[in-house]
C-alpha cells in the first residue's frame, strides 16, 4: 500500500511540476518518474538546508520542489 501512495504522490507531483514549468504534464508514466526522482532531490535539498516536513502534504510539497528543480535542469542540459 505504501508503494501505492508513494506512486500517486509521485504522479501528482510530477503533474504539478510540468504544469509549473512548462504548462503541460508528461503522461503518467513520465509524471511519476519525475515526481518520484524529484522526492529524493526534494528531500536532499530540504534535509540540506535543514528543514523537514512530515505527512503527505509536506511529502508532496518537497516532491514538487524536487520535481521542478529536475525538470529545469534537464532544460538546462537539452539546450
Amino acid at each position: 500500500m505504501d508503494l501505492l501512495i508513494f506512486l500517486l504522490i509521485g504522479a501528482v507531483a510530477g503533474w504539478i511540476a510540468g504544469n509549473l514549468m512548462k504548462g503541460g504534464g508528461y503522461g503518467l508514466i513520465g509524471n511519476m518518474v519525475i515526481g518520484v526522482v524529484g522526492a529524493f532531490i526534494g528531500k536532499y535539498v530540504f534535509g540540506f538546508l535543514g528543514f523537514s516536513f512530515g505527512g503527505l502534504i509536506g511529502t508532496l510539497m518537497a516532491a514538487v520542489l524536487g520535481a521542478v528543480i529536475l525538470i529545469f535542469i534537464v532544460g538546462l542540459i537539452k539546450r
